[in-house]
């Protein structure tokens, strides 16, 4: 199901994130088909929906030509970086307020999650926006504004490649805390629902195995 496209005046582009060795699949799951269609395609449709000019990030050298029939395709600077290099390097090729991040292994998250993280990330003027489940928070999707580039390239350079204490980093550098809205408060208040209805834990399931995509199957 393709989700309806709204419509933002926001300064802000949307990435999916397509590296990684996807070892736990056996092949690149960027084109595992879930749905009927290849987990990039969903991913891209996620922020399309949300009315968001659309790039694949951190793709490799390899898989860039299949995947660039779905979005233009932004190469790492550097590769072997992980989630947080393809954030720095398709955050630097954009002059946009803001970028939002999601990982192409997602597929069950709702669009209207993303709109309500972006729209509180401007509201708010936050460096960086994520959502929470039983309180924990997940490092994706996350609006990040460009303020907190500086930050997260020197968290790159230095080898500190961990993407949520990156992002924790970049906001105390930024004398600010993440912003983290809990997704089931969202669900309760109707600010944000799945066309399914699938509760909020299971919009953050990250397909890594063949596994998960039967498990994902069954929520669908």
């Amino acid at each position: 199901m393709t989700p309806a496209r709204t419509e933002t005046n926001i300064d802000a582009v949307g990435f999916v994130l397509a590296g990684g060795q996807s070892r736990r699949m056996g092949t690149d799951k960027a084109v595992v088909e879930f749905g009927g269609r290849p987990l990039v395609a969903h991913a891209v449709g996620i922020l399309e929906a949300v009315g968001l000019k659309v790039f694949i990030a951190g793709a490799r050298a390899e898989a860039s030509s299949r995947l660039a029939s779905y979005a233009p395709v932004i190469p790492d600077r550097e590769e072997g970086l992980g989630p947080l290099g393809g954030i720095c390097s398709a955050f630097a090729s954009t002059s946009a307020a803001w970028g939002v991040f999601l990982p192409v292994d997602i597929p069950l998250l709702p669009s209207s999650l993303v709109l309500y993280l972006l729209r509180r990330a401007r509201t708010g003027d936050s460096a960086v926006t994520l959502a929470a489940v039983n309180g924990d928070p997940e490092t994706f999707p996350v609006v990040i504004s460009r303020r907190a580039l500086p930050v997260l390239e020197r968290e790159l350079r230095e080898r500190r490649l961990g993407c949520l204490a990156s992002f924790y980093t970049a906001a105390l550098q930024l004398g600010e805390r993440v912003a983290v809205v809990d997704a089931e408060v969202l669900v309760q208040s109707g600010q944000a629902c799945h066309p399914h209805a699938l509760p909020a834990a299971r919009w953050f399931l990250n397909l890594n195995a063949d596994r998960d995509l039967r498990r994902a199957a069954s929520f669908a």
